[in-house]
């Protein structure tokens, strides 16, 4: 088939791939009393509403938060065992901050108990049960953005193509490569229940040309699933043909519009993990609590991929690789274009965690001026000019760097890699864009607090304006009645003149037994 060439991007060298692609993946099994620290937040969107108590034992497979709004996850328990506590914990952010987490002493039995869900026949299954399945299980994308997937696969109006993300173009990542050569069945399983979700006519298999061991793979599940709709297609090594835009493009010649969503292009994006995901929360029954993970990097002695379950620490993954080489390595979430920086080892393994880099402190590099070589916009996948962009940002025009584009931006990292000043570009623009997102808050709350205030006010008006209008009401109808009672008739005169008459002679009678009782005594004449 034909594909879309990049209009830009980078070529990168992707050798420090192969130190860890050409292991079998290892999988961690939880050890009797490893402690486990599963964070709430583990997703895009709402954190969802905690359902466990500390002292209570969990089955693997058990819900511990359910989702609470549209955009929420379900989070389970990883392992089986006692909750030890439920607290805050470093975890994998750009903060660094503590967030509320549930640590779980693991028993070693690893008991489902009645933890998995029946399993489900998608072709005979309506949208609704499907999208509800792939909630109560917490499937999020496991490219990276951690979105939750139901929300992805309730869609109002088919889509034509769906596009399963096998590129994985960073250059220390695998899982995915290795997820593939193992696993390829499931994913395939996987999309055609996605495209029935969808009612998807096809379905693109996007993989880089470096892995060729996963493109054969794949493309013999296909044929053995005998399904013609579903294409595994070869594309160009290059960086970021793996984000969700750049791959819809290659494959469909199609541009997601400033804003949109894929679906707006009539084609939907999927990681090859999210869907073997899917495939084992509607067909399996089982919650997403583990996902392959690489661990690589220049301080790391062995490097491989790992089937890790969530809540495990990282110092348990660097352990299992062999240890680091160096006293103090530098650890991080992500590829090397793309890092997160783990502030601690403790830090536990999430959904979001594709990737752990350990690398030797590298030498501070000095910033310099910007020297307007243009490099920048010459590799910017999405055709931006990040050195406006740069200046607006870093002047605090915040009206300008979205005049420019800003959140179109998928911050790779090209621009800050060509850089020969050493700025770092990707993040002054993640400052700009915080900082939009928090007016943005702040102009809602306020707009909120003004429409309360509003409400309010026309309340109390209104409370106002009833009273008195009720009080007018009673004034005309006692006013009515006082009227209607003056009104004269003959049998009212006659009444009134009979009660008149009757305490006239009243009056009389009492005047006379008074008279009478203060008249003088006559004497007596003998």
């Amino acid at each position: 088939m034909s594909i879309w060439a990049l209009p830009a991007g980078l070529k990168l060298a992707d050798y420090h791939k192969t130190a860890s692609s050409q292991h079998t993946t290892q999988t961690l099994i939880p050890q009797q009393g490893e402690r486990f620290i599963i964070p709430l937040q583990q997703h895009t969107g709402t954190k969802p509403h905690l359902e466990v108590v500390v002292g209570q034992y969990v089955y693997k497979g058990q819900i511990l938060a359910r989702p609470q709004d549209k955009i929420s996850a379900a989070i389970h328990a990883s392992t089986s065992g006692v909750i030890l506590a439920i607290e805050p914990h470093t975890i994998a952010h750009t903060s660094g901050l503590p967030d509320l987490c549930v640590v779980i002493e693991a028993d070693g039995l690893e008991d489902w108990g009645n933890s998995r869900f029946p399993s489900l026949d998608y072709s005979h299954t309506d949208l609704a049960t499907l999208v509800t399945r792939v909630r109560d299980c917490g499937v999020v994308g496991l490219g990276g953005a951690v979105f939750p997937t139901d929300i992805k696969l309730n869609v109002p109006q088919p889509i034509p193509t769906l596009i399963l993300n096998g590129a994985e173009c960073e250059p220390y990542i695998t899982c995915d490569d290795r997820l593939m050569q193992e696993h390829a069945d499931e994913i395939v399983a996987g999309a055609k229940i996605i495209m029935h979700m969808l009612q998807a006519q096809v379905c693109k298999i996007g993989i880089e040309d470096n892995k060729p061991a996963a493109i054969a793979v794949m493309q013999q599940a296909v044929e053995t699933a005998q399904l013609p709709s579903i294409e595994v297609v070869t594309i160009p090594t290059i960086y970021p043909s793996g984000a969700k835009k750049q791959l819809t493009y290659i494959l469909t010649g199609k541009e997601v519009p400033s804003g949109g969503r894929g679906g707006d292009a009539g084609a939907l994006c999927v990681n090859v993990g999210t869907a073997r995901a899917v495939y084992q929360a509607v067909v399996k029954g089982e919650p997403l609590i583990s996902r392959y993970v690489t661990i690589s990097g220049d301080a790391i002695k062995q490097a491989g991929n790992f089937d890790v379950p969530f809540g495990l620490p990282i110092q348990r993954l660097v352990d299992a690789a062999q240890g680091a080489t160096v006293t103090n390595p530098v650890l991080s979430m992500g590829g090397s274009m793309m890092p997160l920086p783990l502030h601690s080892s403790t830090t536990p393994v999430v959904k979001a965690t594709n990737c752990v880099l350990v690398r030797t402190p590298p030498k501070p590099e000095t910033i310099m001026p910007c020297i307007r070589c243009g490099h920048c916009a010459e590799v910017c996948p999405v055709n931006l000019l990040p050195q406006q962009l740069y200046w607006h940002a870093r002047a605090k025009d915040l009206e300008q760097t979205e005049r420019y584009h800003l959140f179109d931006c998928i911050e790779c990292g090209c621009c800050s890699y060509v850089c020969p000043s050493h700025i770092p570009l990707v993040d002054y623009y993640r400052f700009a864009k915080a900082e939009i997102k928090t007016q943005r808050e702040t102009r809602q709350k306020a707009e909120i607090a003004r429409s309360r205030h509003e409400f309010r006010q026309e309340r109390l008006e209104r409370a106002q304006r009833e009273k008195a209008e009720k009080l007018t009401k009673h004034k005309t109808t006692l006013q009515d009645s006082a009227a209607q009672t003056s009104s004269t008739s003959p049998e009212m005169d006659a009444k009134k003149a009979a009660i008149q008459a009757a305490l006239e002679r009243a009056k009389a009678k009492k005047a006379q037994q008074a008279a009478t009782e203060t008249s003088p005594i006559p004497e007596n004449k003998a």
